[in-house]
């Protein structure tokens, strides 16, 4: 049996690697020249830096995949635990937060008397319900609706249910008064590519993930993690034919029988598009086989865009983490902004809360010495508009260059440091453009479509065609979501499907 996988990011990769193993022969096409998608890599003047995910979460998920290629993440990958897991400015008090149940008790409780204990039963409830969704939603193809009524489920339906029908802003705000812990135990949302008021309370147990397992880095950055996982599909025999664009889905008698390329055809007995759902779709397949129309995305929130900022920083810079969040002292008009259309007091159109990564803090191969490298994300809205940046496009836009100097700005003004501007020796951007031509992103959403409630779980599409047999999706555009440990999922629950496996629990090996 011959696979094609569509797509050599994470969900790819990691598909190929399954597809291997179970016996498939397996070519991957990617149209871009490397492997990595989304999880890219960028070098200039001997600094380098990674151009999409950066917080290494949910370390279940990677050791499972690594277990079922035959190996573990401690053979693949060099960890580091980070403390601080990260810093926090609101406004310009910044805030260290250590991982773990006693230290974010105790840090609550020094900003807000009375929030120790109140976060540790938060903490308690987030970590339950993580599991849970470990057990029952993640790993499955909602093919079999009695697995929903599981008696873990069924124990905790009451709970569940509250956590569905309020959002994550209301359930944090109903129990803590403190701007800045509200802010701490809200702002996963945006790795969801949501907001605290559209994404459902059930999402509270991302807080599980960074304040009580911890944030670690993988030396040599996603890149490695990225590298990692190749390493697997090609232990596993899978073919790449990178620089190569897939241009249509071939189908006969609504069966699937191959590809084509741009050089070509190729023959598949199954193909799994792990590249974004909406160009799958609407690009590559004629209307009468889409499962997901034009009109069906009329419906949907692509989540958000961003502004990325690589800048190579000329000496030391103690005032940043290496995660650090920047947080407006009143962030409902950064998502305003980013989520509703133009916001007087955002200009640019973009967010004034944003991220940065300087992995140099940790990794001495990043940077040249004597310098640090800063990787900047700027939410804005998911819309070509603001153009492109200079990462790889010769110009940048005036807007993408605009909103780039004021992030820069902002940075040296929240963290109290003036020069910060003048020491920058290389600074590379891209923009919301360059994800929707170089990932074909819809409506060019960075990161994939929110995570609200009605694109969350069963409700957030399936992972097969309805239309064309032997078609499946994969990645963050798909089930189960957004990020690196769900793009892994995704390509087991690929396996799942084709095995007729309707549970809903990860696969045994």
């Amino acid at each position: 049996m011959h696979a094609v996988v569509i797509g050599a990011g994470i969900a790819g990769l990691a598909t190929a690697a399954l597809l291997g193993r179970e016996g498939y022969e397996v070519t991957v096409v990617d149209s871009l020249d490397e492997v990595g998608g989304r999880a890219g890599s960028f070098e200039e003047a001997g600094f380098r830096w990674d151009t999409g995910p950066s917080w290494y979460l949910m370390p279940e998920a990677f050791d499972h995949f690594f277990a079922l290629c035959g190996t573990s993440t401690e053979a693949e990958l060099d960890l580091v635990d980070l403390s601080p897991a990260y810093r926090v400015f609101h406004g310009d008090a910044p805030v260290d937060v250590h991982s773990g149940t006693e230290e974010v008790t105790a840090l609550f409780e020094s900003l807000e008397p009375g929030a120790g204990e109140k976060v540790r039963e938060y903490l308690a409830q987030a970590s339950d319900t993580y599991d849970m969704a470990l057990k029952h939603f993640l790993y499955t193809t909602f093919s079999a609706p009695l697995n929903l009524v599981h008696r873990d489920i069924r124990t905790r339906i009451s709970r569940l249910m509250a956590l569905l029908t309020v959002n994550l802003k209301q359930y944090v705000g109903r129990t803590f008064s403190d701007a800045r812990l509200r802010q701490i135990l809200s702002y996963p949302a945006v790795f969801l590519s949501s907001e605290p008021a559209a994404a459902p309370a059930l999402y509270s147990l991302m807080s599980h993930t960074d304040l009580v397992e911890g944030v670690r880095y993988p030396q040599g950055g996603f890149a490695a993690v990225v590298q990692a996982i190749y390493r697997q599909a090609q232990k596993f025999g899978a073919t790449f034919r990178l620089g190569e664009e897939v241009t249509s889905i071939k189908v006969a008698n609504r069966k699937v029988t191959g590809v084509r390329t741009n050089k070509g055809a190729i023959h598949a007995d199954i193909v799994v598009s792990a590249a974004d759902v909406h160009h799958t779709e609407t690009q590559l397949l004629p209307p009468q086989l889409r499962t997901y129309p034009e009109r069906y995305w009329g419906r949907r929130n692509p989540g958000l865009g961003t502004v990325l900022i690589l800048a190579g920083v000329k000496g030391e810079l103690p005032e940043l983490a290496h995660h650090t969040l920047l947080f407006s002292q009143d962030w409902d008009p950064d998502f305003r902004a980013v989520y509703s259309g133009p916001e007087p007091s955002r200009p640019l159109g973009a967010s004034e809360s944003i991220y940065v990564s300087k992995t140099s803090a940790t990794d001495p191969n990043v940077a040249p010495a004597g310098h640090e490298n800063l990787f900047i994300l700027v939410p804005v809205p998911a819309a070509e508009a603001p153009g492109f940046g200079n990462a790889y496009h010769a110009e940048e836009s005036e807007r993408v260059a605009a909103i780039a100097d004021a992030a820069l700005n902002h940075i040296a003004a929240t963290a109290g440091v003036p020069d910060l501007v003048d020491r920058v020796v290389v600074k590379r951007t891209l923009g919301p453009a360059d994800f929707a031509e170089r990932y074909h992103a819809w409506s060019a959403g960075s990161i994939g479509p929110a995570h609200t409630l009605r694109q969350s779980a069963f409700l957030r599409g399936r992972n097969a065609s309805r239309k064309v047999d032997g078609l499946f999706y994969a990645g963050a555009t798909s089930v189960p979501g957004v990020g690196v440990p769900m793009c892994l999922i995704s390509a087991e629950n690929i396996i799942k499907r084709l095995r007729g496996d309707k549970s809903a629990g990860p696969l045994v090996r």
